[in-house]
């Protein structure tokens, strides 16, 4: 079993940065595949980006990618995601995401969730 819980989100004018972390519990952290997809009121579900756990590469959606980053900390059980020029359209509630077998973009997979974060991109 594991319990995630992310940190971090906020109002943010466009063009500036905020770090989400997602603290997880479990003595296994260090081999699950970590994702974070968000959610943005009336629209589906979308792929951020996943950092997997046996060789640490990330693959991220395409509407974010060259923005934002994900790493992951194993001796601190968190990962984060690093967002930069952020836009109004990054507008939405941010979830992290764990299952200790690659899921990718594919959010109905995953085991585990946590309870989300608000970002708001606004001037």
């Amino acid at each position: 079993q594991v319990q995630l819980v992310e940190s971090g989100g906020g109002l943010v004018q466009p063009g500036g940065s905020l770090r989400l972390s997602c603290a997880a519990s479990g003595r296994t952290f260090s081999r699950y595949n970590m994702g974070w997809f968000r959610q943005a009121p009336g629209k589906e579900r979308e792929f951020v980006g996943v950092i997997s756990w046996s060789d640490g590469r990330t693959y991220y959606g395409d509407s974010v990618k060259g923005r934002f980053t994900i790493s992951r900390d194993n001796a601190k059980n968190t990962v984060y995601l690093q967002m930069n020029s952020l836009k109004p359209e990054d507008t939405a509630v941010y979830y992290c995401t764990a299952d200790p077998n690659y899921r990718g973009s594919s959010w109905n997979e995953y085991d585990y969730w946590g309870q989300g974060t608000q970002v708001t991109v606004s001037s």
